[in-house]
């Protein structure tokens, strides 16, 4: 049996006992598929810890860069209170609009925003509008503008914060320090500023499963 059959039987596994049959996420992954947008949501297990992370953290404020289909982002509105707020950025409309459909569906359009447009433009306009500080941030968007990516996040955070930095693995590729891909070298700027930064405890995970070998980072907002 091959690596990729075993990390799929696994992911099953553990997506049957761990995280049961829900319609509106199904739909959601059919809705996106159906309108053409790529197959790069998270797992299943893998949006069920980002709800865990959200509930152990007490968030109450979430930033996501990256919507695509919305999948992750219910997931991770699914940990908010009534009163929480979600702020989910996507530079595709076309993205937005799918997404925008499925969050609404699932019962949560009164808890998330979506910004359409390049995130390095939509950040510095919600920094400007002085939000609460956001109790977790979940990176999942183009990878060779993930350092900057980080440091809004630490801007808009506070001590205690958590960030969360998906798809870090590349493969493997981030250990290739002579690689010019414009994903790994933001991947391995991301993971180095968390390793130097003052203010960041962080580590990083690697992960296999249905999505194949990859992993993510995580940071916690220090004092």
């Amino acid at each position: 049996m091959s690596e990729s059959k075993i990390w799929d039987d696994v992911d099953d596994y553990f997506t049957t006992h761990l995280t049961p049959d829900d319609e509106v996420l199904a739909a959601t992954l059919r809705d996106s598929e159906a309108a053409g947008l790529p197959q790069i949501a998270v797992a299943a297990p893998q949006g069920k810890l980002l709800q865990l992370f959200a509930e152990i953290q007490g968030a109450r404020n979430i930033l996501e860069i990256g919507t695509l289909g919305g999948y992750s982002t219910i997931w991770l509105a699914r940990a908010l209170p009534a009163d929480g707020r979600l702020v989910s950025l996507e530079y595709s409309p076309r993205h937005a609009e799918v997404a925008t459909r499925n969050i609404a569906r699932a019962g949560l359009d009164k808890l998330v925003e979506i910004r359409v447009g390049p995130a390095l433009e939509s950040l510095p306009r919600l920094a400007d509008q002085a939000p609460a500080p956001f109790d977790l941030v979940f990176i999942d968007a183009d990878k060779d503008n993930n350092p900057h990516y980080l440091e809004w996040a630490l801007k808009l955070t506070r001590p205690g914060s958590l960030i969360i930095v998906d798809n870090v693995v590349r493969g493997g590729r981030v250990a290739d320090s002579g690689s010019t891909a414009p994903d790994v070298t933001g991947t391995r700027a991301a993971i180095e500023l968390i390793g130097s930064h003052p203010k960041l405890s962080g580590t990083a995970i690697q992960t296999v499963g249905s999505k194949g070998y990859d992993g993510f980072a995580l940071a916690r907002v220090l004092p």
